[in-house]
């Protein structure tokens, strides 16, 4: 019902740039929060950058001041600024959306397949 599509990954060397955008698409009433994720092998996913449909951001710690999170609630779109890219920033990102599918439906989350990133030193 919902597809998440992620695009922008890459590899970059550390202290560049790349930006990632994920759009959601099909039978979408509104989305609350949406945001990125990223998993690297033998660890939990972890939160990166969220953001509320009214355009409040927040940021893991690990990427404050690098990082930028946005979103075009018009056409259902979140992207990921980053910048002064680092090696321990290598991992797969995931585009999360908090889903509302009509008006007589709970939130649901989706999520992306995954893109990956890396920063080599």
């Amino acid at each position: 019902q919902v597809q998440l599509v992620e695009s922008g990954g890459g590899l970059v060397q550390a202290g560049g740039s790349l930006r990632l955008s994920c759009a959601a698409s099909g039978s979408i009433f509104s989305i609350n929060a949406m945001g990125w994720y990223r998993q690297t092998p033998g660890k939990q996913r972890e939160l990166v950058a969220t953001i509320t449909s009214g355009g409040t951001a927040t940021y893991a710690d690990s990427v404050e001041g690098r990082f930028a999170i946005s979103r075009d609630n018009a056409k259902n779109t979140v992207s990921l600024q980053m910048n002064s890219l680092k090696p321990e920033d290598t991992a797969v990102y995931y585009c999360n959306a908090e889903v509302v599918l009509n008006k007589y439906t709970v939130p649901r989350n989706y999520w992306g397949q995954g893109t990956q990133v890396t920063v080599s030193s």
